[in-house]
C-alpha cells in the first residue's frame, strides 16, 4: 500500500499535493471507501461526529472524489469475503477516519482486511489520527482508551510510531514535552506531528510533508 498518514486530514495544499502524487491521477477520478470505525471506541466520538464523517464534513470525504461509500468495519464479519473484498480492491484509497486505534486495530484483524492489505499494492491509505497510528508497531498506553488494561501494539505495518495532534489548542496531553517523554518510552523511532503534518510512505521511504510543526525522534528506550 502508500500510505499518507496524517494527524488532521487533509489540511492543506502541501498534503493535497502529496495525496495527488500517491493516487497517480486526480482526486475527482479517484473512488474512495471511508472506514469510520475506530470512532465506536473513543469515549469523546458520538453518533453525532461519525456523521460529520461519513456525510463530508470532515477533510477527508470533501475532497471531491469521484465515488465515496462507507466500509464499516463491524459488519464484514456478518457477510461472505467474497462479497466485501471486491469494493475495497476496486476502491482507490482507504479513509481511515480518527478515534480509539487499539479499538481500529481489533476490527481490522477480525474482518479480514489487516490481512487484505499486504496485497493492496496499489491503493493508497490516508489515515486521520488512530487511523495512522494503527499502521505502527505500537501507541504507548497514553493513547490507549477501549481496554487500558491491555496491549498497545498495533499492526505494525511501519516501523516508526505516531504522537498525533501536537500541540493541540487546549489538549494538555499532546504537548510538545508530552510528546518527548512518550517517545523517551516507545522503544521504536517515532514522529510527533501536528494538523498541518502528514507523513507519505511509499515502500522503505517515509516523506515529511509539512506546512506545520513536527519533531523525528531516531530510537527510544
Amino acid at each position: 500500500m502508500k500510505l499518507l498518514l496524517t494527524s488532521g486530514g487533509v489540511t492543506n495544499d502541501s498534503i493535497r499535493a502529496a495525496l495527488v502524487e500517491l493516487l497517480g491521477e486526480p482526486i475527482e477520478e479517484s473512488r474512495a471507501l471511508v472506514i469510520p470505525t475506530a470512532q465506536w471506541g473513543h469515549p469523546m466520538c458520538t453518533p453525532e461526529s461519525l456523521w460529520r464523517t461519513v456525510s463530508g464534513r470532515t477533510r477527508l470525504v470533501e475532497l471531491g472524489w469521484e465515488s465515496v461509500g462507507v466500509l464499516e468495519l463491524l459488519a464484514l464479519p456478518t457477510m461472505r469475503r467474497e462479497r466485501w473484498e471486491p469494493w475495497v480492491r476496486e476502491a482507490d484509497v482507504l479513509l481511515v477516519d480518527g478515534g480509539e486505534a487499539m479499538y481500529l486495530a481489533h476490527w481490522l484483524r477480525e474482518s479480514g482486511l489487516a490481512d487484505l492489505l499486504p496485497s493492496l499494492s496499489d491503493t493508497v491509505w490516508v489515515g486521520v489520527s488512530a487511523g495512522s497510528m494503527v499502521l505502527t508497531p505500537r501507541i504507548g498506553p497514553e493513547f490507549v482508551e477501549w481496554q487500558p488494561d491491555g496491549t498497545n501494539e498495533t499492526l505494525g505495518l511501519v516501523g516508526f510510531s505516531i504522537f498525533p495532534h501536537l500541540d493541540y489548542p487546549g489538549w494538555s496531553s499532546n504537548t510538545t514535552e508530552s510528546g518527548r517523554r512518550w517517545a523517551s518510552k516507545i522503544g521504536v523511532p517515532a514522529y510527533a506531528i501536528d494538523d498541518e503534518t502528514a507523513l507519505m510512505v511509499e515502500g522503505d521511504e517515509v516523506r515529511v510533508v509539512s506546512e506545520g510543526h513536527w519533531e523525528h525522534f531516531a530510537g527510544g528506550a
